[in-house]
This record gives C-alpha cells, sequence and structure tokens, in this order.
C-alpha cells in the first residue's frame, strides 16, 4: 500500500503544480480581458485599433486552459461537484468506499470516453494545422490537444483519489476533513 500511497503523493504533486500554474494563467487572462475593453474603448477614441481577434482569442484560450487543467487540480482538492444525499450519512470509511466506486465506475470511464471520442478531431485539427476563420485568429489545434491533455491529468487525479480512498477504507490513512457544506 506504501507503494500505492507513493504514486499518489506524486500525482498530487503534479496537480499541484498545475494549478498553481493556473493561478497565473487566470492573472493573465484577466489582464488581456481588461486590454480588450480598455483597447477597444481607448482604441475609438482615439481612432486606432489597439486590440485584435487574438487578444480575444487569447482570453478564451486562457479560459479554456484554466477550466480544462483546473479539473484535475479541483479534484485534488475535493472542490468538484457532487452530489451527497447518501453520502452524509455514511462513515469515513463508507465514504471512501463511495468515492472509489464513483471514480472506478464513472470518473475514469468517462475521462476515457472522452478521450476516445475526441481523438480523432484533434488528430485531424493537428493534421489541417486549423486555424480560426476569424481575421487575425489564432491556431486552434494546439488548444484542442490540451482536452487530451486535461482528461488524462482528471484520469491521474482520479487513480490518485482511488488510492486514497482504498487506504482510508482499509484504514491505512485517516479521512481527510470533509469540506464544509456550504448548502446549509
Amino acid at each position: 500500500m506504501e507503494q500505492l500511497l507513493r504514486i499518489s503523493r506524486i500525482i498530487d504533486t503534479l496537480n499541484e503544480w498545475v494549478g498553481r500554474l493556473i493561478y497565473w494563467l487566470v492573472l493573465l487572462m484577466v489582464l488581456i480581458g481588461v486590454w480588450n475593453v480598455a483597447g477597444r474603448y481607448l482604441g475609438r477614441s482615439i481612432g486606432q485599433n489597439l486590440t485584435s481577434n487574438a487578444f480575444l482569442e487569447s482570453q478564451w484560450y486562457l479560459f479554456d486552459l484554466v477550466f480544462l487543467l483546473g479539473s484535475a487540480y479541483a479534484l485534488k482538492h475535493n472542490e468538484h461537484v457532487r452530489v451527497d444525499i447518501f453520502q452524509r450519512k455514511f462513515s469515513p470509511k463508507w465514504r471512501a468506499m463511495a468515492n472509489l466506486i464513483g471514480t472506478l465506475l464513472f470518473l475514469i470511464p468517462f475521462c476515457l470516453m472522452v478521450i476516445y471520442f475526441s481523438w480523432e478531431t484533434i488528430l485531424n485539427s493537428w493534421n489541417i494545422r486549423e486555424i480560426s476563420p476569424d481575421p487575425g485568429g489564432l491556431p486552434r489545434y494546439p488548444i484542442k490537444s490540451i482536452i487530451v491533455v486535461s482528461f488524462v491529468l482528471l484520469i491521474l487525479q482520479g487513480i490518485s483519489e482511488a488510492i486514497k480512498n482504498l487506504a482510508i477504507f482499509r484504514g491505512c490513512i485517516a479521512p481527510q476533513e470533509e469540506p464544509h457544506d456550504s448548502s446549509l
């Protein structure tokens, strides 16, 4: 079990680093958004075009990165959406088992399906070097690749969570404190 927990810690560290990178991408996204708005109005007042489709699309692409790459980080920190109708009555040991079953039966198969069904579209995008149809737009094929990267990270984090939940169920580690329930 200790070897599995070591693998879990490695995965957690990877997704923690990705999450910290995302913090900076959020800041960059906001700055570009501010420039897009300010540049549009300032440009109108001086008669110059100070923004472009590339700036707009870069803001969208940054949002894509934050959303897609942030999913594994959110799972690591137990910040994903869940419906705890039954689980809140479970003991920590049985809550861990429910999480383990959910990860193995739903999360990982769903991620594998997304990768499988998006793979051909992503390869096609790379083959044709797909770019935005808008004038001055950005290439689309690199951002489409993030779909696979993000779901691989989510699978890895799911494996990490499965390992930790198995260890909790077996009594090898103590359960983590549950986040507060904001719905109460």
